[in-house]
């Protein structure tokens, strides 16, 4: 897709280099249609490196997207320099007067606190509340997509014996879900998290529909209110390194920690993990775009909660 960024955003020359499609904004101003306006709350603390994954995995439609990366105003990220937030990211009230055809909630790595503890808690009740009103479609993704489920749904989060970590099968339980579109019946998804919600508490909420899961993984693709609210409990925007990355993290912060599952090759740390989830993981966004937002959402942003 032409995914229009800023031109100086460190992801474009990476996605460049990958050979995806990347619209400039001098580019952009010369097409005359109206792209869909796409907010992206990056709670991740390596925002670069987010940014690259999600842009990536948006990058394959042929819809032109126009991306505005936002940051939480009551908690500063220690991994990001602050000349990269003040160019490329704004905050709520910069951005709470206008309307977007979609919004990306990002996971971050606080699943063990519980949502009240968080520093930054009450803002991000604000915009999920906010969104109802000014966002067509928003997905959650792994802690961004608990933090939803308690907020919209009530439903609550529980702690796991040990961190769920690895790629793991997945089924698709609703063939006829445009969100599982082109999707094998079988396919993978990397997890890493502490926490889980149950198939039990989805289930018996009629606002939620529960489109996927995995036998080990538990509970992944989530959507409520007709697509309204979509919740993503895995990482299908993870690139290959990245679950290796973790790992090293973890074990020089002397954590215990399980190798990676179904990751490396033979359980062999040092041959080069097999990407298994990046073709479903690309699908499950496009599929996202497409059918909860392109084909859903008013022309007119301001008639957002007047069009069904």
């Amino acid at each position: 897709m032409p995914i229009k960024i800023p031109n100086s955003l460190p992801a474009t020359g990476t996605l460049q280099n990958e050979n995806v499609f990347v619209m400039t904004e001098t580019r952009a101003l010369k097409q005359d249609i109206r792209p869909l306006h796409i907010l992206i709350l990056n709670l991740m603390p390596t925002k670069v490196v987010t940014e690259t994954q999600l842009l990536r995995v948006l990058s394959n439609t042929p819809l032109q997207v126009e991306i505005e990366l936002m940051q939480t105003s009551t908690y500063s990220p220690k991994n990001t320099s602050s000349e990269h937030l003040s160019t490329f990211y704004k905050t709520f009230d910069e951005i709470k007067d206008s309307k977007y055809d979609g919004l990306i909630i990002t996971g971050a790595p606080i699943e063990k606190m519980e949502f009240e503890e968080v520093d930054y808690w009450d803002e991000l009740v604000e915009i999920m509340e906010w969104s109802k009103q000014n966002v067509y479609s928003t997905l959650h993704l792994c802690w961004g997509a608990f933090a939803g489920l308690y907020y919209h749904y009530g439903i609550q989060k529980y702690n796991l014996d040990q961190k769920l970590f690895g790629v793991f099968e997945h089924q698709v339980l609703n063939k006829k879900s445009p969100l599982m579109r082109g999707i094998d019946d079988v396919f993978f998804c990397p997890h890493s998290r502490y926490t889980e919600v149950t198939r039990k508490d989805i289930m018996r909420e009629n606002a939620l529909e529960l489109v996927s899961y995995s036998p080990e993984a538990g509970v992944f693709a989530v959507i409520g209110d007709n697509g309204r609210q979509i919740f993503l409990t895995g990482h299908g925007e993870y690139d290959a390194e990245t679950l290796a990355l973790e790992y090293e993290r973890d074990l020089e912060k002397g954590l215990v920690i399980d190798m990676p599952k179904n990751y490396y090759p033979n359980n062999n740390i040092k041959a080069k993990p097999i990407v298994r989830w990046r073709s479903a993981g690309s699908l499950i966004f496009t599929n996202w775009l497409n059918y909860y937002v392109y084909q859903t959402t008013p022309y007119d942003l301001n008639m957002l909660n007047t069009e069904e």
